[in-house]
């Protein structure tokens, strides 16, 4: 379209147009659209944003499901601590392990003790080292799980010196090391999705700055010629704002759907391989569970990617706006 074509065709609405007084929605009949519709263009920009929703999404999905099942395992394995007896050369290890017994019922805040058969902590080794071994000739140790009482309190350092000094073949496991490897990998996943997140929203703002400087190009002459006539720019960022906003909330619903399809997918499967009571026993996570929060975040994630598409979009027009002679 020409320029003088477009003045003709304008000319109805340009009086509006000049005092940015022309509503978003409000558009009459006969009036051109100053963002082309259901292009090419539009549709692969809209599958873009979903990729990119879709990869946020799940990343997120993924972090709060390993932040999850984290902090379960540590709330499990703080009310828990373990008494190894060793065997060893002299001592009767029966012996030994009703001392252990009885120095950690006697323990301030301690709920119950229960120790392990010889044919229980046998068990316990036949996933590594398999059933059809012997066990009679080598030195497995006994093991005491020591259950601690709801919101209580336990004095780890006076039984470790108690066990030490009644009991030498025994030694106490508080699993602090175990604790303070999941808070470091849960502040490693959030690390990991947030690097993730800014790279999704760094590519999807280039995207949209090439798609808006491409309809532009596309409409070029109408937009010039409401420019000149005096058309507020933001009356003009405003068509292509809400133009780009639509886009953006359906690529964005698209991808979120898919991601939260994805992550209820990886749940049902980490329910099957996860569900045996002889994995769960050994198992040092819980199962995956993102929880309600997981899918706020999925959900603030579409409308954070489709608010900053729209964003975008207006900032490419008025800058462009600004440099036309």
């Amino acid at each position: 379209m020409t320029r003088f074509g477009a003045i003709a065709t304008l000319h109805k609405g340009l009086s509006r147009a000049r005092h940015g007084q022309v509503r978003p929605g409000r558009e009459t009949r006969g009036e051109v659209h100053i963002v082309p519709r259901d292009s090419i263009a539009a549709n692969a920009l809209a599958s873009v944003v979903a990729i990119m929703t879709f990869l946020a999404a799940v990343t997120s999905g993924g972090v709060a499901m390993v932040i999850a099942s984290a902090n379960g395992w540590q709330a499990e394995v703080a009310r828990e601590m373990t008494i190894q007896v060793r065997p060893m050369a002299n001592r009767d290890i029966e012996a030994d392990i009703i001392k252990a017994q009885q120095l950690a019922k006697a323990t301030p805040g301690v709920a119950s003790v229960h120790a392990y058969s010889r044919e229980e902590s046998n068990r316990l080794l036949e996933p590594w080292l398999g059933s059809g071994v012997s066990f009679e000739d080598l030195p497995v140790p006994r093991m005491i799980a020591v259950q601690i009482s709801q919101g209580a309190s336990v004095d780890t350092a006076s039984l470790s010196r108690s066990l030490a000094q009644q009991v030498a073949s025994a030694r106490l496991d508080d699993h602090r090391v175990g604790i303070s490897r999941m808070r470091g990998v849960a502040k490693g996943a959030i690390a990991a999705g947030m690097g993730v997140l800014l790279l999704v929203l760094a590519a999807t703002v280039l995207s949209v700055a090439f798609a808006t400087r491409g309809a532009m190009s596309s409409n070029r002459a109408i937009v010039e010629v409401l420019h000149f006539v005096g058309a507020k720019e933001a009356y003009i960022a405003s068509q292509f704002q809400r133009h780009f906003l639509g886009l953006g909330l359906k690529g964005g619903a698209l991808g979120g759907i898919a991601a939260v399809l994805s992550l209820m997918l990886i749940r049902r499967v980490s329910d099957l391989f996860l569900g045996t009571g002889e994995i769960e026993a050994t198992a040092m996570v819980n199962r995956f569970a993102m929880g309600f929060t997981g899918y706020l975040v999925v959900a603030a994630e579409v409308g954070l990617i489709a608010a900053v598409t729209a964003l975008t979009s207006r900032q490419v027009v008025i800058h462009t706006l600004r440099h036309i002679e």
